[in-house]
């Protein structure tokens, strides 16, 4: 049995990991004042961070739609797989998981969507995990159960060095965004049930000290995580922001520790100098 695994372009794997676990990405939309892109690398977070800069305005982004997605399945399947997994960013964040979904009842029961209620590499994660599990497991129900079990135990959140492309969002209020931004206040963003939540306020100027003590009060709060892999993923990151994070995760003991650049669907919400980790904590 031949498995195909999609993802939307939030997934933020490298281009290695993308080739060693055969993931194909569905590239969403960008839009810079009256020009569209796809996050395919036509453009790139470095281009979205001096857009913004100039023109003071944040970018949009566009769900794929329903005809996009059933030409990558069609191709998908005309490539010789059995069964497309396509995995969605949340369905609480954007419109692609029910075009994903409405494509996928053309084929007869060979796609299946799944809502990952999470984005960035807490989807990277999901996908890797599907491609181990087909190639151990020889029924496509199984695989696709286990993966759905799996999703509440994602621990997905980030800090926010800037408050700016949260303010411009709609996702922090004006008074907030003066207070904070006066005060030094950078946030913790979690990731729970799908939805995007204000965690923990870290306040200073000193961002490696603020990686690192995040990612000690992330790794505290979600104590039970599998080992086996863990990603550090930025919008954008100085040596010592990277180094701080790498630090904190390596008294943990993971096995493997991935650092991934976000691209631009996530860039364009977030803003420079976003960091997290990643992991799932379902673990003994």
């Amino acid at each position: 049995m031949k498995v195909a695994i999609l993802a939307d372009s939030v997934l933020d794997l490298t281009p290695a990991l993308l080739k060693e676990y055969d993931i194909k990405v569905v590239p969403l939309g960008i839009v810079l004042g009256g020009d569209d892109y796809l996050d395919d690398g036509s453009i790139t977070p470095e281009g979205i961070f001096k857009y913004v800069e100039e023109t003071k305005v944040l970018p949009k982004t566009n769900a794929a739609n329903s005809e996009f997605y059933k030409e990558c399945f069609q191709n998908a399947l005309n490539e010789g797989y059995d069964y497309v997994i396509h995995f969605s960013i949340s369905s609480q964040m954007s419109g692609s998981y029910n075009n994903a979904v409405n494509a996928s009842k053309e084929f007869d029961g060979k796609v299946f969507v799944i809502d990952s209620k999470s984005l960035s590499t807490g989807v990277g994660i999901q996908t890797i995990y599907a491609r181990k599990l087909t190639q151990t497991e020889e029924d496509i129900n199984v695989i696709v159960d286990k993966i759905s079990k799996r999703i509440p135990s994602v621990q997905a959140s980030f800090i926010v060095e800037k408050l700016d492309y949260l303010h411009k969002g709609g996702r922090c209020s004006s008074t907030a965004f003066l207070f904070g931004k006066a005060a030094g206040i950078r946030p913790q963003i979690l990731v729970k049930d799908g939805k995007m939540h204000s965690g923990k306020k870290y306040i200073g100027r000193n961002m490696p000290a603020l990686v690192k003590k995040y990612c000690k009060d992330v790794l505290t709060e979600f104590n039970t995580p599998d080992k086996s892999i863990c990603f550090i993923t930025y919008s954008s990151a100085s040596p010592e922001m990277i180094s701080a994070a790498r630090e904190a995760v390596a008294e943990v003991g993971f096995e493997n520790v991935y650092e991934t650049t976000a691209g631009c669907t996530i860039c364009s919400h977030c803003g420079e100098h976003t960091l997290g980790i990643l992991y799932y904590n379902d673990g003994e």
